[in-house]
């Protein structure tokens, strides 16, 4: 299951990874962007600029209802608790052109470090999208966690200050880099949207 590290060579062929992912089915997506390891990611994440123009409705489809959830299953390139999920939703007022969103990474994370709620609005780079950990989301669907700022805990030192570009892979896979007061950090993580069945 390791063909998409495979294809991430020194000079990756976008097209080709995109039609590969697009190729597989859903289980198989999120099994071989969990074999891709901190160095995979970087080199996926430069070689996705400018490949495929992400938009809000890649992240969640138009055909979700307002406050209707879409999960990306993603990895990122800590040494640990790195398996986690991106969950969206498009706000009630549907003229708003953000999302909303917290990660979901288990009950001890989200206990001790915080949900890391999130708003996701078109980045001022064409075709990406900033995840803002700067703003909160003004409401959430009863089931997710309560709303907390990114200062309480030790969400402050994992989300505080963070903003996340993302830039698109396939119709399902996106790829992010973390940033912190502007500036890029090594941080990178891959995500991978559920389509429901």
């Amino acid at each position: 299951m390791e063909r998409l590290r495979d294809m991430l060579t020194d000079q990756p062929d976008m097209h080709g990874i995109e039609a590969h992912l697009d190729s597989i089915d859903a289980d198989r997506r999120v099994q071989e962007i969990r074999t891709l390891g901190r160095s995979h990611q970087a080199r996926l994440f430069t070689a996705a600029k400018g490949h495929r123009p992400l938009s809000l409705d890649d992240l969640v489809p138009k055909d979700r209802a307002p406050m209707q959830e879409v999960v990306h299953l993603g990895k990122n390139s800590l040494p640990a608790f790195n398996h986690f999920a991106k969950v969206l939703v498009r706000p009630e007022l549907t003229t708003q052109t953000e999302l909303w969103g917290y990660n979901k990474a288990g009950s001890f994370i989200e206990t001790v470090v915080g949900p890391g709620y999130f708003v996701a609005y078109p980045y001022e780079i064409p075709g990406e999208v900033l995840v803002d950990y700067l703003r909160l989301p003004s409401d959430r669907p009863p089931h997710w966690p309560v709303i907390l700022p990114n200062s309480a805990r030790l969400s402050r030192f994992v989300y505080g200050g963070t903003q996340d570009i993302l830039r698109g892979v396939s119709r399902h896979v996106t790829i992010g880099r973390a940033t912190k007061g502007g500036k890029p950090m090594s941080a990178w993580f891959v995500l991978c949207r559920q389509d429901e069945s």
